[in-house]
């Protein structure tokens, strides 16, 4: 009877095993087959105007048509290598060659074509670490896609296919946003196709969001998803006024809290990429945090407005020109320095080899800091895509 059980036992062990090995590893071999699917049922068109006259193409309708044909959909792959799920099982490991698998990961997102001769303005996390990268244009066509350039302090990238006489965005003049004012999102959320959402400007000039190193997003309500990034933000005309790149979400889909980059930073940074494949900005090697009251009243300089020096790079610009942790920043070549995203874009601003004149308390005293600027080093990104 000891035996009998001794050999049931096992039996179940190693029952066990093989079915934990083909779950494993082909978990289709103990799933039942599907049912037919039931046939889609016939989709009744809508009924023209009794009197059969076309819809007009007015307000978000016009705007649509203007600035669709110029926003693309990019599908992207890499090639990803993953080991076996096995490697190193005390069990079972020893059962299993080392075999690495190599695998395609897709990737989606969108695009702005920029200029009739194929260059394309899309978010660096949309094609960054891509090996493979094809342009879906919104007339069908398709092409594959050369990377210009990036700048991950601004998640922006420019791409370029080999097609001529693209149907090229207007671009909005930045000064004109207004909170309020309706806007479009367009691009390809979840790979659906093209699609339009309609909402308005929530807010301006977001930053404090650890999204990219420097930022001064639109905020908007349309609905913005996965897919939709490096698509167009646009105006009531059909003009460019963002490239759409992140959201606020607690499930992966909207909720009304979208983010664009607007179209005079990713214009700038886009004249740049086309003109020498890269980005410069100035630097100073300073770390800068907000000036509370507290802080102020602390380093002897209650009442007083500026950006505190939190840390400095030895060997930096500023350290050479005599800048200490500790020091407030009033201004920069006359400039009054208020908040620190705006102080970094202002330094980004400088042309390295330049000298900026920095307005300084330290003590409660006045001084003045001739500061050389430096060329800012590019940083990773620092986010996932959005």
């Amino acid at each position: 009877m000891l035996r009998l059980w001794q050999l049931f036992s096992q039996a179940v062990t190693v029952a066990v095993a093989v079915l934990f090995v083909v779950w494993t590893f082909h978990p289709e071999w103990l799933r039942r087959p599907l049912a037919p699917a039931a046939p889609l049922p016939t989709l009744r068109e809508a009924a023209p105007p009794a009197t059969g006259a076309p819809v007009s193409e007015v307000g978000g309708a016009a705007a649509a048509a203007r600035a669709s044909p110029s926003v693309v959909s990019i599908y992207t792959s890499r090639e990803v290598t993953r080991s076996n799920p096995l490697r190193g099982h005390p069990l079972f490991g020893p059962l299993f060659e080392d075999n690495p698998q190599t695998e395609e990961q897709p990737g989606l997102g969108s695009g702005v074509i920029v200029s009739p001769n194929g260059y394309i303005l899309t978010n660096n996390h949309v094609v960054e670490a891509a090996d493979a990268i094809e342009v879906a244009l919104a007339d069908g066509r398709t092409a594959p896609a050369q990377v210009v350039g990036v700048d991950p302090d601004t998640d922006l990238a420019v791409l370029r296919i080999n097609i001529a006489g693209l149907p090229a965005i207007t671009f909005a003049d930045p000064s004109l946003a207004r909170v309020g004012a309706p806007v479009l999102a367009i691009g390809n959320p979840f790979g659906v196709g093209q699609t339009v959402t309609h909402g308005i400007i929530s807010a301006l000039g977001r930053s404090r969001l650890n999204l990219n190193t420097f930022e001064n997003f639109i905020q908007t309500d349309a609905a913005i998803n996965p897919g939709n990034s490096g698509g167009a933000l646009v105006d009531m005309n059909g003009n460019l006024l963002g490239i759409n790149t992140a959201i606020f979400t607690r499930n992966g889909g909207s909720m009304g809290i979208g983010f664009a980059i607007p179209v005079d930073l990713a214009r700038g940074v886009l004249e740049q990429i086309i003109r020498s494949g890269s980005v410069t900005r100035g630097w100073m090697g300073i770390e800068m945090q907000p000036l509370t009251p507290d802080l102020a009243a602390s380093l002897g300089a209650q009442g007083q407005q500026g950006v505190l020096v939190a840390g400095v790079m030895r060997g930096g610009p500023a350290a050479r020109a005599g800048i200490r942790p500790g020091d407030i920043i009033t201004a920069i070549d006359q400039k009054p320095a208020r908040e620190a995203p705006a102080l970094l874009n202002q330094v980004a601003s400088l042309a390295p080899g330049s000298t900026a004149q920095v307005d300084l308390l330290r003590g409660g005293k006045s001084l003045v800091a001739n500061v050389e600027i430096g060329r800012r080093p590019t940083e990773p990104r620092r986010r996932s895509p959005g």
